[in-house]
């Protein structure tokens, strides 16, 4: 592998994982505004951006789910 390979799989790694953050985030009850937040700090961040925005808002999502899952 050549350097132009590993940095063109460096980069395809880096969107994927930015695409994850805003797809986490888009389950996620959040306002505009933090969406937007989140989703700059994630983009921002790189490498542990993504990581840190699906961390901090996982508390989120368990309570968001589990409510959903109390109305059935």
């Amino acid at each position: 592998m050549n350097a132009e390979t590993l940095r063109l799989l460096l980069a395809v790694t880096l969107i994927a994982m930015y695409l994850l953050a805003v797809l986490t985030l888009r389950r996620l009850p959040l306002t505009f505004s933090r969406y937007m937040l989140w989703g700059l700090f994630a983009l921002l961040v790189p490498a542990l951006g993504p990581f840190l925005v699906i961390a901090a808002n996982r508390h989120e999502g368990l309570s968001h789910r589990s409510s959903r899952i109390v109305r059935r």
